[in-house]
């Protein structure tokens, strides 16, 4: 197996939790560079990886995949200088800010015949997976309804995790972290919508970006709502779809994320990171309702999807085409917002 030499751009909680790790023990990658600007914890957790201090300094080492993993307002220049300098591109979610800049680096991409794609990494969640395959055995007959959100209870601002992720910059705010997610698993499901409704908010106090998100995805015969906010004590479900045959309703996260902030487990290929049965979702079909078994996520899948894509020939993990779709839904999300009307795809 030829490895893929491979840098990462910044080491804040993305690159410590949700890159590294994978990228360390997938065996087509080698985890060659990490860009850590001014502290020392990526020399302490990976001794054997070079570090260097500067983008221009990543980009100057021979690594041939990088992941820009920065904060979104430099997405869109960051990917410009990678794929200039020869070097395929993983970029961290939200891909840029506007369908203009999307555009503008897929062109670049395709111009050089490099990769370029986003790392959507809950295409892999667990519940995530439980939905696609709950979908495709038709159990629930005719889908009517979906809804999907990310809630969270975090009023206080000057506990932030990330103080930078408050100003109001392009790609800062609720709906382009994490909305972004939610309309690209939708567009995994069900393609493109026809248009987008949307009502946002800045609800815990002092704050400058949008922290609320109520968006309504517009499908022939099929509602898709998603929502995600800051200010939710008490959960509703993370997913609930309704079909002509029946229901799925699943309460809480996937749990990789929090394993790997605590430090409890290691990525592998084995089910790291299975629910028990206590946390299964609850499918209610005319066969009877019954707890229904949780795929194991991994977000080792995207990186094989990534080798795949390189070195095999295959797909991208999330295609040009989706990776634009996405931007322009978040987009239309906003122009919903001002305008309090449905802006059509």
């Amino acid at each position: 197996m030829e490895k893929i030499k491979t840098g990462i751009a910044s080491f804040g909680l993305s690159g410590q939790v949700f890159h590294a790790p994978f990228l360390d023990v997938h065996e087509g990658f080698e985890l060659s560079v990490i860009a850590e600007r001014s502290n020392n914890l990526a020399r302490g957790a990976y001794p054997g990886v070079q570090v260097v201090r500067s983008f221009d300094d990543l980009l100057a080492t021979d690594i041939e995949l990088v992941v820009v993993n920065t904060p979104g307002q430099t997405h869109a220049d960051y990917c410009r200088q990678a794929l200039e300098a020869g070097k395929h591109v993983v970029v961290e979610k939200p891909f840029v800010p506007t369908s203009a800049e999307a555009q503008a680096l897929i062109r670049l991409a395709e111009e050089k015949g490099l990769l370029l794609t986003v790392f959507q990494n809950r295409r892999f969640d667990g519940d995530f997976l439980t939905v696609k395959q709950i979908l495709q055995s038709g159990e629930l007959g005719r889908i009517v309804e979906f809804q999907s959100a990310f809630q969270r209870y975090r009023p206080d601002m000057a506990a932030a995790r990330a103080p930078w992720r408050e100003e109001p910059l392009p790609g800062n705010g609720i709906t382009y972290d994490l909305c972004s997610h939610l309309s690209d698993q939708a567009l995994a499901l069900f393609g493109r919508p026809d248009g987008v409704w949307a009502t946002l908010a800045s609800q815990r106090d002092g704050s400058r970006v949008d922290d609320y998100s109520l968006m309504q995805l517009l499908y022939p015969n099929l509602t898709v709502t998603l929502r995600a906010g800051m200010i939710i004590r008490e959960e509703g479900p993370r997913f609930a779809v309704h079909g002509t045959k029946g229901s799925y309703v699943k309460y809480g996260l996937d749990p990789q994320e929090d394993l790997l902030r605590s430090g409890k487990a290691t990525p592998s290929r084995q089910a790291w990171a299975a629910e028990s049965e206590a946390e299964w979702g609850i499918l209610n079909t005319d066969a009877g309702r019954r707890k229904y078994p949780t795929v194991p996520g991994n977000y080792l899948g995207y990186y094989d999807a990534v080798y795949g894509a390189l070195r095999d020939g295959g797909s991208a993990p999330v295609s040009h085409e989706e990776m634009l779709t996405d931007i322009r839904m978040l987009e239309a999300a906003f122009e919903s917002h001002r305008s309090g009307c449905t802006v059509k795809i």
